[in-house]
């Protein structure tokens, strides 16, 4: 018996450090279907955190979220990945979430490889622009026109 609380207590010490590391300390104590919806995302990267696995996969990870919560998880996913020991891959259709978390981009495009390369590579790829990004980036890669 005392073999099982010595590993609840290490369950349970390891759930704080991750409800601290997704910054759901505040909300530790609230039923997770109360949670508003940003708040539930970090849940659920939370849960994918408790274990420390390598490698994280996202799946649309701001999918249902306002605007402006989307700023606090691409920080979250930031943090992850400053740390340096997960790998994280995502699927995002947020370009702007795509191109702040990610190191290296595959562009996907009815079914194919569209693209790959670094953000600014994928910014600056013109049938990266037509499929996706339209004007959004496209001004920010061009170089002033000299006179």
């Amino acid at each position: 018996f005392l073999q099982h609380v010595s590993h609840f207590k290490q369950y349970e010490k390891r759930t704080w450090e991750v409800i601290q590391q997704v910054g759901l300390e505040y909300r530790a104590l609230t039923l997770a279907r109360t949670l508003p919806h940003g708040d539930q995302r970090k849940l659920e990267l939370g849960i994918i955190l408790a274990p420390d696995p390598e490698l994280l996969l996202l799946d649309e990870p701001t999918a249902g979220m306002a605007a402006e919560q989307v700023p606090e998880l691409i920080q979250l996913i930031q943090q992850i990945q400053e740390a340096g020991n997960k790998t994280v891959m995502l699927v995002e259709h947020n370009m702007n979430v795509v191109m702040s978390v990610s190191d290296y981009i595959t562009v996907m495009h009815l079914g194919r490889v569209l693209a790959e390369g670094k953000p600014a590579e994928i910014a600056a790829n013109e049938n990266v622009q037509s499929a996706y990004l339209g004007a959004l980036y496209s001004d920010a890669t061009k170089q002033p026109e000299s006179k």
